[in-house]
């Protein structure tokens, strides 16, 4: 009975802690947003290249200024990053802290600046290493440096040795998430324990702190130019902050149909839809009477019974005639003459043919 009490207690104390899934769908969250953005720029740049060229060209550093002042307003409001907020978690300094920081307090300064620098300027490292990398790797193939020179022996060692420092990097943090499933760590990943702290779950009280927060707006007319500036810049990184919360979870739906959706076997897929032959005439009418009408000779108008000049389809049926015949017949009666069915003059499909 004392054991199974000590580990209820303990249980009772671990309520705080999220669990892995929370922990790896945070990580994943802002995984999601840059990819989309990148892509956005990207349709932009593409449509006028004088306008949003530059965008695409300084992409990276453009993004990881936005993304500095957003996750500082994150930290600074609510002790968390966006992703972290998203689910409801929060970081506090490591420790024994039986009264834990509310969100609203914020992090101790030396806490709070690793945390930025992690969030913000690793990923930014990471990824620009990685299109070193990448450019290296097709400099190496059309290399213009002699075979024996310092310089390619030296980039030659880095592509060997990169393989290795990153499955040793990612190995790391999946060493970290096994020892967080298990409970033997306080992290799930290595850099919450650089920055020095971990994370939490929200409490009732860190809500409400958060709700007076949001609710509590000083006056205006008290406040310096400088300070309504700055108000008015909280408040716009407030609002986005809100935005991209609230349509965070249709936004990242939308993001996996489409990758789904351009997915090779999804490609496949869509190409054996529209590889299907040609579905046959309509066979509802009166075959008696539409071969009637129908001449022998395939070049001949149905109407005129002459040789078409000016081949014209009608969309609606597929059945084609002389121009003048279909437009004036369609002008008249807003119905193909083989079909019956219901047809404009919008419908009407000039034919081109090499004689022509």
């Amino acid at each position: 009975m004392a054991e199974l009490g000590a580990h209820l207690t303990a249980a009772s104390a671990g309520d705080d802690r999220p669990s892995i899934f929370e922990a790896v769908a945070q990580d994943s969250l802002m995984a999601a947003v840059k990819p989309a953005l990148q892509h956005l720029v990207k349709v932009l740049a593409e449509s006028n290249p004088a306008r949003y060229g530059f965008l695409w060209h300084w992409f990276d550093e453009v993004y990881v200024v936005l993304d500095l002042l957003f996750q500082q307003h994150c930290l600074a409001r609510c002790s968390a990053s966006f992703s972290e907020n998203f689910y409801s978690l929060k970081r506090i300094p490591l420790g024994d802290c039986r009264q834990q920081p509310l969100a609203t307090a914020g992090l101790p300064k030396r806490q709070h600046w690793k945390s930025l620098l992690l969030l913000v300027l690793l990923p930014y490292l990471k990824g620009k290493l990685e299109k070193l990398v990448s450019s290296l790797r097709d400099e190496d193939e059309y290399s213009i440096h002699p075979p024996s020179s310092a310089w390619k022996r030296f980039y030659r060692a880095f592509l060997a040795a990169y393989p290795f420092a990153n499955m040793s990097w990612e190995g790391w943090f999946l060493i970290q998430q096994l020892c967080y499933i298990l409970g033997k760590a306080q992290h799930h990943s290595p850099l919450l324990r650089l920055a020095g702290v971990r994370l939490v779950r929200l409490t009732a009280e860190d809500i409400q702190a958060l709700e007076k927060r949001s609710a509590a707006a000083p006056s205006s007319q008290a406040l310096s130019i400088t300070a309504r500036a700055q108000t008015a810049a909280r408040k716009a990184l407030g609002g986005i902050a809100f935005s991209l919360s609230t349509g965070l979870s249709v936004s990242v739906f939308f993001l996996q149909f489409l990758d789904w959706w351009y997915s090779s076997e999804n490609q496949e897929t869509v190409k054996s839809l529209t590889a299907l032959p040609t579905p046959p005439p309509p066979l509802h009418l009166d075959q008696g009477a539409t071969s009637a009408l129908l001449p022998k000779l395939k070049t001949l108008c149905p109407l005129c019974h002459k040789i078409r000049i000016n081949a014209t389809a009608l969309s609606t049926s597929g059945f084609v005639f002389c121009y003048r015949c279909a437009y004036s017949y369609v002008k008249s009666h807003q119905r193909c003459p083989i079909t019956g069915y219901a047809t404009e003059l919008q419908h009407l499909v000039k034919l081109y043919s090499p004689e022509s």
